[in-house]
């Protein structure tokens, strides 16, 4: 082989440039974060639609009402449910989150009540009648975007994270690191109009394919610096230059952050999601080298599809994801930073309270969700739990598919307000949010 060739290809130059396009000239300068306002909203995003009528359960003769419908092959027994309190109602906890009940009974956990994507406040007869709500309720591909998106009529291809660090854009001026990561791909819950994420896959940070330190490698990467310096006089090939050069020194730091001592002694789970995490809680540690006030990750746990077999799946996906938020909260405990990190949970969708004919549910509408940090006003559930009933009031089917009360523009927008967002920006982010009467639930301090 030539020692000058690169050992990239086009496809993976291209995904480098992406990812670290969003990097462009936010100052390859020695800058230290505001780190006594430092925020981070971080995004746990449950992918196939977790079944949510398992992870919060009614207790007392609610219970009843709950066990008539789901039975043994898919109801939980109430002897196994984690007893939480809520206003003086007791509920219970999915057994497999033992940590989560912890936080909430120490008051830096709690729960929002039947969320789902809305264009409008809509009763269960509109919808029947044909009233506005988002495309293909029940569709995984069309309700992960709209959970990501904050359903925005307009078409835009953009996230409400995304949209969040825009609003936030001012804050990263001399940052080394968009305000968006994504330890997930690229996910579009962190595409912004005007920013674009940081993209970490696989805990491999950002740079070039080959460049592992050896002496052929140097002398590639020498040799593409030379190309990518070079003044050709183009307009369009020089900005691209200029971009990936940034975003390769941009990736050598965060590679530092990534594979170097990270002083972090928290042990983390081996699985996905508690690599993922590691490696925001690593990012986070590195803040002032990074010159961060604001930051927004996104995360993934896939699995949650359970058509079949619910209840031993769901305990097994349940487990990983206490495991890794109970890691996670730790490390922000460890790094000083457990008010300045909120962490909450999306979904698809919820599925259908009544079961199928195979041990498992189907997709569905609202859903309950998780939110941690001690800036959350723990201890405590916002929103309206549904009535149980099958074809009652907040059953838009016949299966139990509970209509939400609580939009995911009023969810995400009470964590943007903490996060910063002024109340003049909100709409820009959340479109939607002009329509409902409450723009806060009030579940952020």
């Amino acid at each position: 082989m030539n020692p000058f060739q690169l050992n990239i290809n086009r496809r993976s130059l291209l995904r480098g440039s992406v990812a670290m396009g969003g990097l462009g000239y936010f100052g390859l300068l020695d800058a230290l974060a505001q780190t006594g306002d430092y925020k981070a909203l971080v995004c746990v995003f449950l992918f196939g639609g977790n079944d949510s009528n398992n992870t919060v359960v009614p207790m007392g003769t609610g219970y009843n009402a709950y066990a008539a419908v789901r039975g043994p092959a898919t109801g939980l027994a109430q002897a196994a449910l984690l007893p939480i309190m809520d206003r003086g109602v007791q509920y219970g906890l999915h057994p497999a989150l033992t940590r989560v009940q912890a936080l909430y009974n120490q008051g830096k956990a709690s729960l929002a009540l039947n969320v789902g994507p809305l264009v409008r406040p809509v009763t269960k007869q509109e919808v029947r009648s044909g009233a506005p709500v988002p495309v293909n309720l029940y569709s995984h591909s069309d309700q992960q975007q709209a959970w990501q998106q904050a359903p925005w009529q307009g078409g835009s291809r953009t996230g409400w994270g995304g949209r969040t660090a825009d609003a936030m854009q001012a804050s990263a001026q001399g940052s080394l690191l968009p305000i968006s990561v994504s330890t997930a791909g690229g996910a579009l819950f962190t595409v912004g109009q005007v920013t674009a994420p940081a993209i970490v896959n696989g805990g491999l940070g950002l740079g070039l394919s080959g460049s592992d330190g050896s002496v052929t490698a140097n002398a590639r990467d020498n040799a593409f610096q030379q190309v990518i310096n070079f003044q050709s006089g183009l307009t369009l090939v020089q900005a691209a230059n200029r971009t990936t050069n940034n975003g390769i020194q941009v990736g050598k730091v965060l590679n530092s952050v990534l594979t170097g001592d990270d002083g972090i002694t928290t042990v983390f789970p081996g699985s996905g999601l508690g690599n993922q995490l590691n490696q925001v809680a690593r990012i986070i540690r590195a803040r002032q080298t990074l010159g961060v006030s604001r930051q927004i990750f996104f995360v993934s746990q896939g699995g949650y599809d359970n058509h079949e077999g619910l209840l031993a799946a769901q305990q097994g996906l349940l487990t990983t994801l206490n495991g890794a938020l109970s890691a996670f909260y730790d490390a922000t405990i460890e790094l000083g930073m457990e008010n300045n990190v909120t962490t909450f949970t999306e979904s698809d969708f919820n599925r259908t309270f009544g079961p199928n004919g195979t041990a498992g549910t189907d997709h569905a509408w609202g859903a309950h969700h998780i939110m941690m940090g001690g800036a959350v006003a723990g201890g405590r559930m916002y929103g309206t739990f549904p009535n149980l009933g099958l074809q009652g009031p907040d059953d838009v089917g016949n299966r139990g598919l509970w209509l939400p009360t609580m939009s995911v523009d009023q969810y995400g927008a009470t964590m943007a307000s903490w996060f910063g967002v002024s109340s003049a920006g909100m709409d820009s982010v959340f479109p939607n949010l002009v329509n409902f009467p409450t723009r806060n639930m009030g579940f952020m301090k």
